[in-house]
């Protein structure tokens, strides 16, 4: 008798605990929730792992930063091997050259993973994650092929502006692909109006534009294709567009906090970008004309100049999706206006 009451009892409880066993009735609610809760997880999952590889790809931006201040692009005359070796011995320049290429064929195989797991997890409402990361998988297989050709020195300072400049682009795609996969971005978010002129949809573009632009004439006086002049009308330009959009968005959107860290962070890795640049020049200027070999405080100042300059543009980047994200753009602005105001005549008739 006791058995039996215990075994009933457990029967109660088991429809409780475990909403699909088999003492338990069909419940399509409790299963929706459970496909909800490991799509959310591997959301969540997809959006860290792209947040690690802007990580590492940060770290890479460095590792050819120092590469280029230290002199050492010709330090290793072969490819993909070095010397004929998978390990070379890591002596001066070399050390920094086989940095490099170790620290972006982690960021390859850390690209391809993110593209794999984007096109077959299928995160919900992104529909443009999986080209958008096999996009950054063909801008790192167009890196290995520019840094070949850079190693063999075909056309040295060409094909150098160009792997420093693609370099940057696959930042700001792997970064802008980071907060498009946010819980943010997924969320739940009030569009805002945007009455003023210009729009700030287009002059975040415009200013985020101006900095890719200032990046490439930056490394192509960097490796010796022309002089500063260009690099200096260019910052110049930088600056109105910067102070424009961060101005604009205070002005017309002050209350909306998403806007106002990104017009922060922006601001913050700008002014900041301004005086590292200073610092480089002097270290172009003066450091580097006292000594025949590159000194510990030009690499420093010549290598943070680099980096400040691509966390400049993927904060200016975060700035421009965020504008994207939260302000609609006038043409759906345009349709809604029509659409309400078809909707009176339609009650009418």
């Amino acid at each position: 008798m006791a058995t039996f009451s215990t075994a009933s009892a457990v029967s109660k409880t088991l429809p409780e605990t475990f909403a699909f066993s088999i003492l338990a009735p069909y419940n399509g609610k409790s299963l929706r929730g459970l496909m909800s809760q490991i799509q959310t997880q591997t959301s969540r999952g997809v959006y860290r792992f792209a947040v690690a590889t802007s990580c590492c790809t940060i770290l890479l931006l460095m590792a050819g930063a120092l590469v280029t201040s230290n002199g050492a692009a010709e330090s290793v005359p072969d490819w993909p091997l070095a010397y004929g070796k998978l390990i070379p011995p890591l002596i001066g320049g070399i050390r920094f050259e086989y940095a490099h290429r170790v620290i972006a064929g982690i960021v390859a195989i850390l690209t391809l993973i993110l593209a794999l797991w984007l096109t077959f997890a299928k995160p919900r409402r992104r529909q443009l994650a999986a080209p958008l990361g096999w996009i950054a998988v063909i801008l790192v297989l167009a890196q290995a092929a520019l840094g070949a050709l850079r190693v063999e020195e075909i056309h040295p300072m060409l094909s150098a502006t160009a792997h420093a400049a693609l370099a940057q682009i696959f930042f700001i795609i792997v970064a802008g692909l980071s907060l498009y996969l946010s819980p943010w971005w997924q969320s739940d978010l009030a569009p805002l109006e945007d009455r003023g002129s210009p729009r700030l949809r287009a002059l975040a573009l415009w200013m985020t534009a101006s900095i890719l632009v200032q990046l490439i004439l930056g490394a192509a006086f960097r490796h010796g294709a022309f002089g500063i002049v260009p690099h200096l009308i260019g910052a110049g330009v930088v600056t109105v567009f910067v102070i424009w959009a961060g101005v604009a968005a205070k002005r017309r959107f002050r209350q909306v906090r998403d806007l106002r860290r990104a017009t922060i962070l922006l601001h913050s890795f700008f002014g900041l970008q301004i005086l590292l640049g200073f610092a480089a020049w002097y270290a172009v200027r003066v450091l580097a004309m006292e000594s025949s070999q590159p000194t510990l405080p030009y690499v420093i100042l010549t290598v943070a100049h680099v980096l400040g300059g691509a966390l400049t543009l993927a904060a200016a980047v975060i700035f421009t999706l965020t504008c994207f994200r939260l302000i609609p753009s006038a043409a759906a602005v345009g349709a809604g206006s029509a659409a309400v105001k078809q909707s009176p005549e339609r009650a009418g008739a």
